[in-house]
């Protein structure tokens, strides 16, 4: 799985004009499940978007989570961070998980970001949505749960 943070001042996701979801400070997270993703690869980028350091302490520094600020979560569903586009000029989404696993894998997210306490916001499963944000930062960081298994350094 793939998530795509944007630390934001404020976000909202529409579909067909009407707002399905809002935060105010917080977290965009576009999700992004592969073929062969399971609960284990949820629960590692659930774990890790709530816990990592990307909010500013008084000096200015990334010492604070999601969870330490209380910030919101706007969940948006985005088979696209899967394109392949090595070859030719169209990508490939042929990496990312059929529309039933990945919906199932992506409620299960859902579900367990809700667990963790933190106000959540999703907008529809493949929907046609539009997202509006204002990127704090702007901070913007890939995760990928095939990355935990990877050294640091090579």
């Amino acid at each position: 799985m793939r998530a795509l943070l944007q630390r934001v001042t404020s976000a909202s996701v529409s579909i067909d004009g009407a707002e399905t979801g809002s935060i105010g400070p917080g977290l965009v997270v576009l999700l992004g499940v592969a073929d062969g993703d399971d609960e284990t690869d949820a629960r590692y980028l659930v774990d890790k978007v709530a816990n990592l350091r990307i909010f500013a302490d008084e000096q200015g520094r990334f010492n604070h989570s999601a969870l330490d600020v209380g910030a919101g979560l706007l969940l948006v569903s985005q088979f696209t961070l899967y394109a392949d586009t090595r070859r030719g000029r169209r990508p490939d989404f042929t990496r990312a998980a059929d529309p039933e696993t990945a919906n199932s894998l992506y409620q299960q997210a859902v579900e367990m970001f809700r667990a963790t306490g933190l106000p959540v916001a999703t907008g529809e499963f493949q929907a046609y949505m539009q997202v509006k944000l204002e990127n704090d930062g702007p901070v913007t960081i890939l995760l990928d749960s095939a990355d935990r298994g990877r050294p640091r350094r090579s």
